[in-house]
C-alpha cells in the first residue's frame, strides 16, 4: 500500500514539474493599438494541454489622453497537434472572445467578440 501511495506522489510532482511556462507578447487592432502580454502555465484539461493565465491589454494608441488604459482578464489556449495553429479563449471586462491564429514566424489571426466586429491579434510565444 505503502509503495503505491509513494508512486502516484512521485508521479504527481513529476508531472507538476514538467508544467511549461510561457510569455505571451503581442498586440492586437488595425493599427496595433492595444499591447497584450501574459505569463501562462500549462495545465491538462481532458487529457488535452491548456495554457491559461492572467493578461493585460493595454491602449497604446495615439488617441490616449490620460495616460494608458488598461484593463485585465485571461487567456486560455490550447495549440494543434504540431503547434502550428492556436485556438484561445480571451476574456476580458465580462466579455469572452475567441481567437484562432495560424504560425508563421508569429501567431497571426483575428479575435472574434459577441456583437463587434473581428479584431486582428498578433501574438508571439516565448
Amino acid at each position: 500500500m505503502r509503495t503505491w501511495l509513494g508512486l502516484i506522489l512521485l508521479a504527481t510532482a513529476v508531472t507538476q514539474a514538467e508544467a511549461e511556462s510561457l510569455q505571451v507578447i503581442g498586440y492586437s487592432g488595425e493599427l496595433g493599438q492595444w499591447d497584450l502580454s501574459a505569463s501562462v502555465t500549462e495545465r491538462t484539461v481532458n487529457r488535452t494541454r491548456e495554457f491559461s493565465g492572467p493578461l493585460t491589454m493595454r491602449h497604446v494608441g495615439i488617441c490616449t489622453q490620460d495616460g494608458p488604459e488598461e484593463r485585465t482578464g485571461e487567456i486560455r489556449f490550447q495549440f494543434s497537434k504540431f503547434r502550428s495553429a492556436i485556438e484561445a479563449t480571451i476574456l476580458v471586462d465580462g466579455v469572452e472572445c475567441r481567437y484562432s491564429g495560424r504560425l508563421s514566424d508569429r501567431y497571426s489571426g483575428a479575435m472574434n467578440c459577441p456583437d463587434r466586429p473581428a479584431v486582428s491579434v498578433t501574438i508571439w510565444l516565448k
